[in-house]
C-alpha cells in the first residue's frame, strides 16, 4: 500500500482525535464556579415611635359665607332713579344716603292725600254746626208741638159746644200732623249726629293713613343705611324707571356674617355633648401667614340625610370676609384619650396599619377617631388599637406590596450599617 495514501487516510483522523483530547483538558482543567446564593430582598422603610396620647381630634369642613341679616331696599313706589350714590363693595356709615328716587313722583300723592284729609275735616265742622242747630230747632219744635195739640183741643172743645165748625178742627189737626213730623224729623237729626260723626270719623282716619303712606313714600324714596354695612349690590342705574318693590341695594352689616358648613352625622352627636357642657367647638382657618379661629354659634333646626348645617361667628374677621366666600375649616371636636397621631401615608385602606418588629412588617387592624392638626406638622390621623403599645415602631412608609412577613429594614439602621 502506498504510504502517501495511508497518511492521508490517517491524519484527518489524528488532528480530530487530538482536538477532542484538547477540549476534554480545557473543560476538565476550569476552575469550579460558585453557585450563587440566594438571599431574601429587604425593603428599605421609615417608621416612628408609638405614643399614647389623649388628643382633640378634628375634621375639615368646607363652609360658606353668610349673611343671615342681609337687608335688601325696594322701591317704595314706581318712579325713577335720581341717584345712585354707592356700588357693590362699598362700605358705609349708618345714616348715609345711598340710592335716591325722584320725589316728584310721589308729591302728587301727598297733596291729594292733603285734600281729602282736608275736605273730610271741614265735613265733620258743618256736621257739629249743623247738630248744634238742631239742637236749638228741636226745642223752638217741641213747643210748637204743645201749642198745636192746645189748639186742637180748643177747637174740639168749641165742637162740642156747638161753637166752632169742622173745618176749623180739621185744620187744626192737620197742623198738629204737620208740627209732629217736624219734630220727629228733627229728632232723628240730632240722635243720627253720633253714627254721622263715627263715619266721617273713620274716612278721616283712612285719609290719614293715605296721608302717612304718602309721606312714608317720599321718606323712603330716599334710601338710608340703617346701620355701618357693606354694600353687597346696587343693581339701578341713574335714569332707570324702577316698579314698586324693585331691589335697588342690597347690604348686610359688617359684624352679621357667619359661616355655614356641613357636619357629616358620625361626628354630630359628640359636638352636641359638647354643645351641652357649655364647650362650644372652634373651626379654624388658615389666611396667607394667619390662623383665624371661628367658634360654633348654634347647629342647624333642620337635619339632611348625611348630616346637620353648623354655623360659626366670623367675629373679628367679618370685615376680611364677603358673603358666597367658599371655606375650608379645620374644626375641633372633643379629646379623646388613648389614640395614636400618625401620618396619612402610614394607614392601608380605611382601618390596617403595619407595625415593624423583628425586622418583619406585623399588620393590626385600627379604629380611625379623626385627624389632629398641628401647627407646623399639618394634618394627621387618630388612630386607637389595643394591639399597639408605647414605643412600637409603626411604619410609615407606604409600600404597594405590604404584607405580614414582609422583611424590611428601616431607613436609620440601614445608614448605619
Amino acid at each position: 500500500m502506498n504510504p502517501r495514501r495511508i497518511i492521508k487516510a490517517i491524519l484527518p483522523i489524528i488532528v480530530i482525535a487530538l482536538a477532542v483530547g484538547a477540549m476534554n483538558y480545557l473543560v476538565n482543567s476550569k476552575a469550579a464556579r460558585k453557585q450563587p446564593e440566594l438571599r431574601e430582598k429587604v425593603w428599605q422603610v421609615d417608621a416612628i415611635t408609638a405614643r399614647r396620647q389623649t388628643l382633640s381630634p378634628g375634621i375639615t369642613l368646607y363652609g360658606r359665607v353668610e349673611s343671615p341679616e342681609q337687608l335688601q331696599a325696594a322701591a317704595p313706589g314706581a318712579g325713577i332713579v335720581e341717584q345712585v350714590l354707592v356700588r357693590s363693595g362699598d362700605t358705609v356709615d349708618k345714616g348715609q344716603t345711598l340710592v335716591r328716587l325722584d320725589q316728584r313722583d310721589f308729591e302728587s300723592q301727598l297733596v291729594q292725600a292733603q285734600s281729602e284729609l282736608k275736605e273730610i275735616q271741614s265735613q265733620m265742622a258743618e256736621l257739629k254746626i249743623r247738630h248744634s242747630s238742631n239742637l236749638s230747632s228741636l226745642a223752638t219744635e217741641k213747643e210748637l208741638l204743645q201749642l198745636a195739640e192746645a189748639e186742637v183741643e180748643r177747637m174740639r172743645k168749641l165742637k162740642n159746644q156747638n161753637l166752632g165748625a169742622d173745618s176749623a178742627l180739621s185744620v187744626a189737626r192737620i197742623a198738629l200732623g204737620r208740627q209732629q213730623l217736624a219734630v220727629q224729623n228733627r229728632q232723628f237729626e240730632v240722635e243720627s249726629f253720633s253714627a254721622k260723626l263715627q263715619i266721617l270719623e273713620a274716612q278721616k282716619s283712612k285719609f290719614q293713613v293715605k296721608l302717612n303712606d304718602a309721606r312714608l313714600m317720599i321718606e323712603r324714596s330716599e334710601v338710608v343705611a340703617p346701620f355701618e354695612a357693606v354694600i353687597n349690590s346696587a343693581p339701578v342705574s341713574v335714569g332707570d324707571r324702577v316698579a314698586t318693590g324693585q331691589i335697588l341695594v342690597t347690604l348686610y352689616p359688617i359684624q352679621s356674617l357667619e359661616i355655614r358648613a356641613h357636619i357629616p352625622f358620625r361626628y354630630v352627636a359628640d359636638i352636641q355633648t359638647a354643645i351641652s357642657q357649655s364647650q362650644m367647638p372652634t373651626a379654624r382657618w388658615r389666611r396667607q401667614d394667619e390662623m383665624l379661629s371661628f367658634e360654633l354659634n348654634r347647629l342647624s333646626g333642620d337635619a339632611k340625610p348625611s348630616g346637620l348645617d353648623a354655623y360659626f361667628s366670623t367675629g373679628e374677621a367679618s370685615q376680611a370676609l364677603r358673603p358666597g366666600e367658599l371655606l375650608s375649616l379645620n374644626l375641633s371636636l372633643p379629646p379623646e384619650s388613648g389614640v395614636f397621631a400618625i401620618p396619612f401615608q402610614a394607614i392601608y385602606g380605611n382601618s390596617r396599619i403595619f407595625l415593624l418588629r423583628d425586622d418583619r412588617l406585623e399588620g393590626i387592624d385600627v379604629e380611625t377617631v379623626g385627624q389632629f392638626f398641628q401647627t407646623g406638622k399639618g394634618a394627621q390621623l387618630l388612630v386607637r388599637s389595643e394591639q399597639i403599645n408605647d414605643g412600637d415602631a409603626i411604619v410609615i412608609t407606604h409600600l404597594p406590596n405590604a404584607v405580614t412577613g414582609l422583611k424590611v429594614r428601616t431607613i436609620e439602621n440601614d445608614t448605619a450599617q
